[in-house]
């Protein structure tokens, strides 16, 4: 009850970053007074310790850092950081609704994120034999951020799906430790049996019930797993999965932006333009028109 209390007390802080490239990439000099109040929020993040020492307090524990280690932030760690000396840290900030359709074939990529506490730990250590892998990938995906070269978005988009991988490969506790169990093999297997019903039945007016069906659990129990798995809720990934295909649809403009709509699933245009509007960040005819 206490942890519940303290998330309805400290409201979720909504990070905005861009439609197109949905990461954020930066070093931090100190901490600022906003970071080192207790905050959670909507993304992802990664923490590089590039110089100095601090402390994270993240869901009532201190994790005191410095430099080389790096510390994995999930969207509903309660947090806030403190520099105690010359503090320098990259700040990899993501949506990971941008690595969505690798879970088809990586169930296991947000295991780092989601079995926090049972098989990971938010701290990876300096002497950790993974982290001259992982410093090289960060300070990589950095410098080709910075430099904004072609194509960087792809690259910066590789290294951090490398990241995660190889954190998710490399750092596993064996055995496990923590209050929670992790998402089985058997319960993963069942979320992929749904997302590929999903993508090929995606204009299927589905309901929580008749997903949960398919394999044969509660709505509750299903929709809990689902997110714990994805990480959201079954018909929010299922708007996501209509409105990749409608942006395919629309290129070329060949098709009537209506027709797009009904053709994946959407009832009406104003609440296909409204979901499109806020997850890709412009007008479907807009989109048609940057296309064309």
């Amino acid at each position: 009850m206490p942890s519940i209390m303290r998330e309805e007390a400290i409201p979720k802080e909504k990070v905005i970053l861009a439609k197109q490239y949905p990461v954020f990439v930066a070093d931090t000099i100190g901490v600022t007074s906003h970071y080192q109040k207790l905050h959670w929020h909507n993304v992802l993040e990664i923490n590089y310790i590039k110089a100095g020492t601090g402390y994270y307090m993240i869901n009532g524990q201190r994790y005191d850092f410095r430099q080389g280690d790096m510390l994995l932030i999930n969207s509903n760690d309660l947090h806030c950081a403190h520099e105690t000396e010359d503090l320098i840290m990259t700040v990899i900030t993501f949506d990971p609704t941008w690595f969505i359709h690798n879970l088809r074939f990586d169930a296991e990529l947000f295991s780092p994120f989601r079995e926090m506490g049972t098989h990971f730990t938010n701290l990876i250590c300096r002497d950790h034999p993974a982290m001259d892998k992982l410093r090289r990938l960060v300070l990589e995906l950095q410098e080709e951020n910075e430099q904004g070269r072609r194509s960087h978005a792809t690259t910066v988009y590789a290294l951090l799906l490398q990241v995660m991988a190889t954190v998710n490969r490399e750092c596993r506790i064996t055995g496990g430790r923590g209050n929670e169990p992790g998402i089985g093999e058997r319960q993963l297997e069942k979320m992929r049996q749904v997302i590929l019903v999903m993508e090929q039945n995606y204009a299927h007016p589905w309901t929580l019930e008749e997903l949960a069906s398919l394999v044969y659990l509660s709505p509750s129990r299903f929709s809990e797993i689902f997110k714990r798995a994805v990480g959201m809720p079954p018909l929010l990934y299922l708007i996501h999965i209509r409105l990749e295909q409608a942006v395919m649809m629309l290129d070329g403009g060949q098709m009537k932006v209506m027709d797009v709509a009904l053709e994946c699933g959407f009832r009406t245009l104003t609440n296909f333009n409204r979901l499109f509007k806020k997850h890709i960040g412009m007008t479907p005819k807009a989109s048609q028109k940057q296309q064309t």
